[in-house]
Order: C-alpha cells, then sequence, then structure tokens
C-alpha cells in the first residue's frame, strides 16, 4: 500500500522548504511545526545523514471537518510533507489522506479525505512545475 506521493524538485533542500510552505499556504495549509532531522540526529546521535526535513502543515477547516467525525483522527491528519535530499535532487513527499480514510474506516471522513487529496495534488503539481 502507498501511502504518500512525491515529487522531485530542482533546488537544493533549503530552498525547497520554503518553497514548499509558500505553495501549501497558497492551498491553504500553514506551517505549524518544522524539524531538522538531519541536525537532531547529529546533535542527539552523532548520526550523519542526508538534509531532511519534515513540516507540519494543515488546513484547519479540514482538520475540524475530520475531527468533528473522529476526535482520534488527529493520528491519522495528512499534515506531514517531507523535504529530504535524494540522489537525483530534492524529493518532497506529502502522506496521502486516503490513509486517513482507510485505517478508521469511517466513510464519514471520504469527503474530506478527496478535498485535502485535491489540495495537496494541486500543490505538488505547482512545485513540480
Amino acid at each position: 500500500m502507498s501511502y504518500g506521493n512525491h515529487i522531485r524538485v530542482d533546488l537544493p533542500v533549503d530552498e525547497a522548504v520554503e518553497r514548499v510552505k509558500a505553495v501549501f499556504q497558497t492551498h491553504g495549509f500553514g506551517t505549524l511545526t518544522e524539524i531538522d532531522v538531519q541536525a537532531t540526529l547529529a546533535e542527539k546521535l552523532g548520526e550523519d545523514m542526508e538534509p531532511y526535513t519534515i513540516l507540519g502543515v494543515c488546513n484547519p477547516q479540514l482538520a475540524h471537518q475530520a475531527l468533528g467525525v473522529d476526535r482520534s483522527i488527529g493520528l491519522l491528519l495528512p499534515c506531514t510533507v517531507v523535504v529530504r535530499g535524494g540522489e537525483d535532487g530534492t524529493i518532497v513527499e506529502a502522506l496521502d489522506p486516503q490513509v486517513m480514510v482507510t485505517i478508521p474506516d469511517r466513510d464519514a471522513l471520504q469527503p474530506v479525505a478527496d478535498a485535502a487529496a485535491e489540495r495537496i495534488d494541486a500543490a505538488l503539481a505547482e512545485l513540480a512545475g
């Protein structure tokens, strides 16, 4: 089962992070958190890895609708976007909102997942150029 969608962008990771935040903002997602995994693992474990940033992005309206159906759905909200270095450039990955529907098997979440997927797909398409 695929649980995410990804694209490659022709930008360094740090520039891609800023671009991702800006583009997702135009599609209704604010950035709530930003985790520099590379720096955290270096600091806490002395481990080195490629640039890897986890963004917590949220569309408040869609989150509110989903939480109205199932208060525990916060565990599965499609709010995670990863920007990481890869062999062929920078990779941007976003959680597939349909995961939010398949795991709890709640049909009432389908319209929210569909709306989130439409917005996320549009943001990824814009980023891909």
